[in-house]
């Protein structure tokens, strides 16, 4: 199944969703709080589309929290992947059947989009991403996690509700880098796929809720206690790293 969180994304969220339903049933979308009029408005196409099912939040949570929302009832309905993407039309809805094929194939690994950036990339936003892949790569020893702030990827949906479930971070922003290290820390593989990345202008619709303060911090944040973890269980990591083995619950 695919699941779309979406905040505030106004009309683009509606091409993202008959685009995402073109590519693959079913579909789930989270308002997370919206204040946009668009619940509404999604409500009404899943009015007229079995395949279409919109959970809605009466407050910004978060996208990690809109995510797990979705996760936890998805699992109750029997499904055991989940393939996440955004809800303003950086993401390419007609990779969803590759990345579906890739997750089917193995379906023990994390299949993670490796964005491909076109002339639309912010500079400062793709230097951005080179110091938090470094630091990923620290924090797992290369595991072999190509970019961990892309969104567009597919999950097994157990063990990701088990590491979010054990922590009370990845709730936000934070969600996709987090997750992709703590899966790797439990043995989870990741496959990198390349997927273009489009950064819409205003007046193509775009919208962005990044906070380069805010969002940074937390970031930050983040990389400090994953640094600090991997340090402390250095060896641990060392010797499975060696000998191809996970470490599971040694790494919560």
């Amino acid at each position: 199944m695919v699941v779309i969180p979406t905040y505030n994304a106004g009309a683009k969220v509606y091409e993202t969703v008959r685009e995402a339903r073109a590519h693959w049933a079913p579909v789930w979308v989270v308002v997370d709080g919206s204040t946009d009029g668009t619940a509404q408005g999604l409500r009404e196409m899943a009015a007229h589309d079995p395949q279409l099912q919109v959970l809605v939040l009466e407050r910004n949570q978060g996208k990690g929290s809109a995510v797990l929302v979705a996760l936890e009832a998805a699992r109750q309905a029997g499904f055991t992947h989940v393939l996440t993407m955004d809800s303003d039309g950086q993401h390419p809805a007609d990779l969803i059947p590759a990345f579906m094929r890739a997750s089917l194939a193995h379906a023990d690994a994390m299949v993670l989009g490796r964005p491909v950036f076109d002339a639309s990339a912010p500079l400062i936003r793709v230097r951005g991403r080179r110091i938090a892949n470094f630091f990923t790569h620290v924090e797992t020893l290369r595991a072999g996690i190509g970019d961990s702030l892309f969104g567009f990827r597919v999950y097994p949906i157990a063990p990701l509700v088990e590491v979010m479930r054990r922590g009370r971070w990845m709730r936000r922003f934070d969600f996709d880098p987090e997750v992709a290290v703590r899966l790797a820390w439990r043995g989870i593989a990741p496959i990198n796929l390349d997927a273009p990345v489009r950064y819409l202008r205003a007046d193509e619709g775009g919208v962005s809720h990044f906070n380069y303060l805010r969002d940074n911090i937390l970031l930050t944040w983040m990389h400090t206690r994953l640094v600090l973890q991997a340090l402390v269980r250095l060896p641990l990591l060392f010797w499975c790293r060696v000998r191809r083995r996970p470490p599971f619950q040694l790494l919560p």
